[in-house]
């Protein structure tokens, strides 16, 4: 089993920033991936970012790349996600996932684990 817990969501402006975390507990020794997803009403869950857990290497939706960056503190246990020059259509619930063997998928079922999700607002 692993836990996953949110953080950082909040209401900001266009143009502006936010930092989510996700803390992870449990048997995060056995996790492959870490994952950010994002869900607006009324449409599916997609894609934001993931990474690997062990090397780092990250992987980024088009509508995010260059504007957001995901971290891990391996140590810590806790991912990140950076997102700058935030606009209105990143308005959504965000999820952390963790998915704990193969390789890279953008597919929210190929996830086994997620956290509650916390909101980001952008107004204009």
């Amino acid at each position: 089993q692993v836990q996953l817990v949110e953080s950082g969501g909040g209401l900001v402006q266009t143009g502006g920033s936010l930092r989510l975390s996700c803390a992870a507990s449990g048997r995060t020794f056995s996790t492959a991936f870490m994952g950010w997803f994002r869900q607006a009403p009324g449409k599916e869950r997609e894609f934001v970012a993931a990474i690997t857990w062990s090397t780092g290497s990250t992987y980024y939706a088009d509508s995010v790349k260059g504007r957001f960056t995901i971290t891990r503190d391996y140590a810590k246990n806790t991912m990140y996600l950076q997102m700058n020059s935030l606009k209105p259509e990143d308005t959504a619930g965000y999820y952390c996932a963790a998915r704990l063997s193969g390789g890279f998928v953008y597919l929210a079922s190929e996830y086994d684990y997620w956290g509650q999700g916390t909101q980001v607002t952008v107004s204009s």
